[in-house]
């Protein structure tokens, strides 16, 4: 690490300069067989991570050089523990880089780190010091390490699990060292444990091995993004997720190319902030969910787009959630000034259990969409590329379904669609998505029965996916537990939340849909949508128009409830969570409400506006 010292009115202070873009050895693309190998080279370098805080500052800078030492000494502290080889290390992942120093100790210590949420803020504090308990129980953590902001909430989570090491880097830091040598982790042994963002009372720990997590990175580095020197990466994504995990945090060191961090939360408070230091370092490579892009278009004034130069941004990834092609478009057409260019969008397809990805869209292609009639995909389960008329039954085709096309799968990668008995469909058949390679996880962790439940004993994982193949690219439709199934027909939720998203009153993941039965056991869709207006006269006609279009849309009935804003749940990757929306949605209303209502506003909303809105009354 480098440091410039400054003077400025007699006062002596120091300045971090950041690792730089050109580095020293040899390009290699994780061609390492342990992770403790891949960091041993990487530290011949001079390149590393910076982390940037709130206001754009180089907050700190750690050189892979300097990551390796401090590693090292921390792992000869850990064992001073005499810990169980395999024992797992519960590590808060937030940004910063006493996790790289944690996560990486484990690995020489031939420990497994295990990353959790750093989202305390999220849900509330209750909520978060639940989420921390059940992930120490279901891992069944040996230590707990946290920093000082997380730390009471760590320590209260673990009071009770007779956890017998709590504390933050610092406590860890004052061990002794232990005198036995060091022995790393091995290819086939245990890299992490990845708890996906799922449920929260009964998380899954995905169990990635050192050879799993190298095979993607290797195929990720070489096929994916065609990494090559003078790349450069930025990230805000959390690195409790797979993606600022294994992509932003091991995908760098592995390939040894410099990476510039900003927290999750400052980033979601000044989104604008990205592109500012996308600007400054001229990194290449970033990736975001949909929702990153919308959100610095919201917050982007037109006549500044050209302050930034986002000319050296090549690789412009997006995934991780339904990939919105009408939003990336605007992002695309907004910075077009500041030199972004459209075809540095690269959709992607992974999940924690391939360690990351599965599939990449071409370099320099951009987004390629795949229209197709929505009728023929919900009445028959075929994605019928949109030529303007159904050769099965000769009728006009009015609308389509756009979907954004995520690539050919990775070389290592077999992807096979199902029917729901199993049988192998061809081109363009929407069914299950299966996966088979060296990458997967081994399954997940103390949950035999849940493995046994996805992952078959030739190795074929049941991703839970619905999508189809169209020429080999593989298309995500949605999730399996969000299809909604009307009179034998298939509509997805996601379908009718960007129907709602595209009326001006409800932005992007305002919206969440899913089915419900009614007391006669029958299946029907139910919508929950945020209200930001001040006007409430004005949310029963919404909700009456957006009712008129879904019918028209889906020809189905639809009940609609307004809520406040902030009141949709989320995972702890910012994902919605439709589930716990069903089951709060159930708890404010039970079933019995389909039969009455198919309008209605929550009970704090209608308490606190039936005055002044005659509809509220009329809804009850």
């Amino acid at each position: 690490m480098k440091e410039v010292a400054l003077r400025t009115s007699g006062e002596h202070r120091t300045e971090l300069e950041p690792t730089p873009t050109e580095n020293t050895v040899a390009f290699r693309a994780a061609d390492f067989s342990t992770l403790c190998e891949a960091l041993d080279y990487a530290a011949l370098g001079q390149t590393g991570g910076n982390f940037y805080g709130s206001r754009g500052d180089l907050s700190a800078v750690l050189s892979y050089a300097d990551l390796r030492e401090q590693a090292l000494s921390l792992a000869r502290k850990l064992l001073s523990l005499r810990l169980d080889r395999g024992a797992r290390v519960a590590i808060v992942a937030e940004t910063d880089p006493d996790f790289h120093r944690m996560f990486f100790a484990c690995q020489y210590a031939g420990l497994v780190p295990v990353p959790v949420s750093a989202s305390a803020f999220m849900n509330g504090r209750q909520a978060y010091v639940a989420q921390l308990k059940a992930l120490l129980r279901v891992c069944r953590a040996s230590v707990a390490m946290a920093p000082s902001e997380f730390y009471p909430f760590m320590a209260e989570a673990a009071k009770e699990l007779n956890i017998p090491h709590v504390g933050t880097l610092e406590a860890f830091e004052r061990l002794p060292e232990s005198q036995e040598s060091l022995r790393p982790s091995e290819p086939d042994e245990v890299a992490y444990l990845q708890y996906t963002s799922g449920s929260t009372l009964f998380p899954r720990g995905v169990i990635i091995t050192q050879k799993a997590v190298l095979a993607n990175l290797n195929e990720i580095i070489i096929h994916g993004l065609k990494l090559r020197p003078g790349d450069r990466a930025f990230s805000w994504l959390p690195f409790y997720h797979d993606m600022g995990l294994v992509g932003f945090v091991l995908g760098p060191m592995v390939s040894q190319i410099s990476v510039d961090y900003l927290k999750t939360w400052m980033f979601a408070m000044r989104p604008l902030l990205w592109l500012s230091l996308m600007t400054r370092t001229k990194a290449t490579i970033s990736f975001s969910p949909s929702f990153g892009y919308q959100l610095c278009v919201k917050r982007l004034r037109r006549d500044v787009a050209s302050t930034f130069d986002l000319g050296a941004w090549r690789v412009a990834g997006v995934g991780a959630e339904t990939i919105q092609s009408a939003a990336l478009a605007e992002f695309a057409e907004v910075l077009q000034p500041s030199g972004f260019k459209a075809s540095a969008f690269m959709p992607c397809y992974g999940m924690a259990e391939a360690s990351l990805a599965v599939s990449f869209a071409p370099r320099h292609q951009g987004i390629t969409v795949d229209r197709v009639d929505p009728a023929a995909l919900s009445e028959r389960g075929i994605a019928l590329a949109l030529n303007g008329r159904d050769p099965g039954s000769e009728r006009e085709i009015s609308n389509t379904r756009p979907f954004v096309i995520c690539g050919v799968p990775l070389p290592g990668i077999q992807v096979k669609i199902r029917d729901e008995q199993g049988t192998v469909l061809p081109d363009r058949h929407a069914g299950v998505i299966f996966l088979r390679g060296a990458n997967m996880m081994s399954g997940y962790f103390d949950n035999p029965e849940k493995t046994r439940e996805v992952l078959s004993l030739d190795g074929w994982f049941d991703t839970q996916d619905i999508g189809y193949l169209a020429e080999g690219r593989v298309v995500i439709i949605g999730r399996k537990k969000d299809v909604i199934i009307i009179n034998g027909r298939k509509i997805w939720a996601q379908d009718l939340e960007h129907l709602a998203e595209e009326l001006p009153e409800v932005r992007t993941g305002e919206a969440c849909a899913f089915s419900v039965l009614n007391p006669n056991g029958i299946e029907m869709a139910a919508m929950v949508v945020q209200w930001r207006e001040g006007n409430s006269t004005r949310q029963g006609e919404f909700a009456h128009r957006l009712q008129g279009l879904i019918g028209e849309r889906f020809g189905i009935d639809c009940f609609i409830e307004i809520v406040p804003p902030h009141t949709l749940p989320r995972t702890s990757s910012g994902k919605l969570s439709r589930s716990k929306a069903r089951e709060e949605f159930l708890s404010r209303h039970g079933p019995a409400i389909l039969q009455r209502k198919w309008v209605r506003r929550s009970a704090s909303t209608e308490a606190r506006q039936e005055e002044s809105n005659p509809w509220a009354a009329s809804s009850r």
